[in-house]
């Protein structure tokens, strides 16, 4: 389903629940292309403590299917394409294992995330490869984006101070 920010979408996973525990299928190649003809090569994870906040980054060609694995996190995702009407305009999602559901997020935007629960695992497809030499970075309190941040000080890496 697309969201208010156009481009980017959020997708609600079935999950299968009985005695034994949760079964999900989180990524289904023929199923995904059906509704977008995206190739995804890239798996990654990031695992963070609380109040972790891990700051807005993109680039110009990457598209990024978001999910929570463990635990809950804020999402947030900027439109960082400079000639678009929704230019610098944000949205913001809480992923946790609880309610799974995926955020796929265009080229062009950037998201960041802040960790809520004790330790989350914030995991990401890609449809390039890894190159941070192509990406932008904005400052995750960056006033343009009016964003009030549920933290004062979290912790930051030194890229996102």
């Amino acid at each position: 389903m697309e969201t208010k920010l156009k481009g980017v979408y959020k997708i609600d996973i079935e999950k299968f629940s009985d005695f034994r525990g949760e079964y999900i299928e989180s990524f289904n190649l023929k199923q995904f292309l059906k509704f977008k003809k995206i190739k995804f090569i890239q798996d990654d994870f990031s695992i963070s403590k609380k109040n972790v906040l891990r700051g807005f980054h993109g680039d110009t060609k990457t598209w990024k299917l978001v999910s929570c694995v463990h635990g809950e996190f804020d999402l947030y995702v900027v439109n960082y394409c400079k000639n678009s009407k929704q230019f610098l305009k944000t949205i913001k999602f809480n992923l946790s294992d609880k309610k799974y559901q995926q955020i796929l997020i265009p080229p062009k935007f950037g998201n960041a995330h802040l960790v809520k629960s004790k330790k989350a695992i914030f995991h990401y497809k890609q449809s390039t490869y890894y190159n941070r030499k192509i990406q932008f970075t904005v400052k995750w309190d960056d006033p343009r984006l009016k964003i009030v941040w549920p933290i004062k000080k979290p912790i930051l890496s030194k890229r996102d101070k």
